[in-house]
């Protein structure tokens, strides 16, 4: 399994839990941290520290998801080369030939004459 694998995995779980993790959060006020509050009462550290919580973990995920992929790109396998352009390498250049086109004769440029008129 190569590096840029683990990469991508570690991406997607990340991804998906950023995700989670906008969804449960609501504007208004209104999402699952006013289900910890419960009309006032402080359970589980109340609705000021769960959405605390939820912002700083929003923050911390798309910094590490930014990260990941800034480190992925490093972790691409080039296929063992150094990844120059074959372009610009002048023995991998190969002349083609030419196409062979029969040489016209009498025959055609009458044909052509012709066809013209």
């Amino acid at each position: 399994m190569s590096t840029f694998t683990i990469f991508l995995a570690l991406i997607v779980v990340v991804a998906f839990l950023l995700i989670v993790v906008i969804m449960v959060q609501n504007p208004k006020g209104g999402g699952l941290s006013s289900s910890f509050g419960g009309g006032g009462t402080q359970q589980l550290g109340g609705v000021k520290k769960t959405t605390d919580f939820l912002d700083k973990s929003t923050w911390t995920l798309a910094t590490l998801l930014l990260v990941l992929i800034l480190l992925s790109n490093v972790a691409i396998n080039k296929g063992g080369e150094n990844g120059d352009s074959k372009a610009l390498d002048q023995d991998a250049t190969t002349a083609q030939p030419l196409p062979n086109t029969p040489a016209q004769t009498a025959n055609d440029a009458a044909t052509v004459n012709d066809s013209i008129k």
